[in-house]
């Protein structure tokens, strides 16, 4: 017998998740930080992009929450998924992101916002133009430059392509050089501002390298790998933190392109990150949340109306068939979705967004769900993820 799915209504009284954005966890659905101050009135209103896909808007997030500097956030469009908002550019005219005003001071380019960050509220541990730091500032963009010389340049020749890893590689062995010159995992002695900037690309490396080139930077560094482990203790960071399946599709157009190489590793790795198994790769490597399963059904419930709006199937179809989808993921049971649900299934499968739409494990969890509730329909794929730019994220389409 084919059981039917929950009502929304049902499945609504499986979640009883309900985040404390203002106090709580670093979160991406928050709009104001007071990290337990109640009565404080911001000194800070950080600019930053809707789906958290900005490396130098995590760089300033992240700053922000070691700090515990209270602060407002106001979310900007970044034109490779939608256009930039009128008064935005009214009060940014390059449109750059981030952006950040302190005291009505307004502040552009992530390296001067910290600095300017510090001098008003003193340094994370270390300054950005302490005599530690700055040598590892150097290294971080060397290791950048490495890695774009890499990923963002079609190869002519294998000989291109093993001379491109080759130097990544060597700048690889000096960040591991300089991870091993502490007794902890952290780039100096204690978590400090050298691994705010190290953060953001070295996770897109993490991410885009897997994808593309079958080549994973945590697992293949041994002091890689126990930073992105110490990493993964702090909240902060778990709360800004993005998985490989975003990463490696929103890079492209961030990018200007993200090239593959032939290894048969690509192949398998771009596999398992676009269809599953999620659970295991080294994307996140700490112990699940057990409200993983209520966060996603909580989000989904949250925006559903215009998940199905947005889906390219019929909306009858596509209501049906999500709720199958949530029914398997919240009670294990299988639940055959609608005939020809197959696409609007896997379509949500791969626009999931971490951290904008959920954490890690959560989008693991509904995205397994998906995946598995579509193979009962068929082995019918979506629309494709566009490369040039996402506009099929406008996130005009979920703001509230």
């Amino acid at each position: 017998m084919t059981l039917a799915p929950l009502s929304w209504t049902d499945l609504a009284a499986l979640t009883q998740w309900q985040p404390n954005l203002v106090h709580g966890p670093t979160n991406s659905q928050a709009k104001l930080r007071l990290f337990g101050q109640p009565d404080a009135e911001p000194r800070v209103t950080l600019y930053r992009d809707h789906h958290a896909w900005c490396p130098y808007c995590q760089k300033v997030w992240l700053w922000l929450e070691e700090k515990q500097i209270p602060y407002r956030i106001e979310k900007v469009t970044m034109f490779c998924y939608g256009q930039k908002e009128q008064w935005y550019k009214q009060k940014v005219p390059s449109g750059m992101l981030p952006a950040l005003e302190l005291d009505g001071y307004l502040i552009t380019e992530s390296d001067d916002i910290l600095l300017a960050l510090e001098q008003a509220f003193g340094p994370l541990v270390y300054g950005m133009e302490s005599a530690l730091v700055l040598p590892l500032r150097r290294l971080e963009r060397l290791l950048f430059r490495a890695w774009c010389s890499w990923l963002c340049y079609p190869t002519l020749s294998e000989q291109q392509e093993a001379r491109n890893r080759r130097q990544f590689l060597e700048v690889v062995t000096s960040v591991e050089a300089a991870l091993a010159a502490t007794s902890g995992p952290y780039f100096l002695d204690q978590f400090s501002t050298a691994d705010v900037i190290f953060t953001p690309y070295v996770e897109r490396m993490n991410a885009s390298l897997f994808y593309y080139k079958g080549y994973s930077l945590r697992d293949e560094n041994p002091r890689l790998k126990d930073w992105f482990a110490a990493m993964e203790t702090r909240s902060t960071y778990r709360g800004t933190q993005s998985d490989f399946h975003t990463h490696a599709h929103d890079l492209p157009p961030q990018m200007g392109g993200c090239w593959e190489n032939q290894d048969p590793q690509t192949a398998i790795n771009q596999t398992k990150v676009d269809h599953g198994p999620w659970l295991g790769l080294p994307d996140a490597t700490y112990e699940e949340p057990d409200t993983a399963r209520s966060e996603a059904l909580f989000r989904v419930l949250k925006h559903r109306a215009n998940l199905i709006r947005v889906n390219p199937s019929h909306d009858e179809l596509v209501d049906q068939a999500l709720r199958c989808a949530l029914t398997r993921m919240m009670t294990g049971e299988v639940c055959v979705p609608p005939s020809g649900s197959d696409v609007a299934l896997r379509y949500l499968r791969d626009r999931i967004s971490v951290p904008r739409d959920m954490s890690i494990y959560a989008a693991k969890y509904l995205r397994e769900a998906l995946e598995a509730t579509a193979a009962l329909a068929g082995d019918r794929q979506g629309p494709p993820i566009p490369t040039k730019h996402r506009r099929d994220q406008d996130p005009a389409n979920f703001l509230r």
